[in-house]
């Protein structure tokens, strides 16, 4: 089993390499799994609460134009944190 802090060191070296190409917007680890929805009138509720037992610990940005590019970005974040990437694209305001 690998140790936290090989996890870590592997992590930054892949943001590093990231930063290096150009393609590194924003990223995070999360501070803890607790989330909240607020409604359209401002209340506030726990949750939601995934059907799954994976769990979300942080998120990378990045900037690259084909999909392509983003799956092998993910690959390599996959191998360096140990565990899997789910790569989604976001959409931009095409006015700024």
């Amino acid at each position: 089993m690998t140790e936290p802090p090989e996890v870590a060191k592997a992590s930054h070296e892949v943001v590093r390499m990231a930063r290096d190409a150009g393609v590194w917007v924003f990223g995070g680890g999360l501070e803890r799994q607790q989330a909240s929805v607020v409604a359209t009138d401002g209340t506030v509720t726990d949750g939601p609460y995934p059907e799954t037992k994976a769990v979300l610990g942080g998120f990378s940005v990045i900037d690259v134009p084909p999909r392509e590019d983003a799956l092998e970005w993910a690959a390599k974040m996959a191998a360096a944190c140990r565990c899997a990437q789910e790569v989604r694209e976001i959409m931009t305001d095409p006015t700024v």
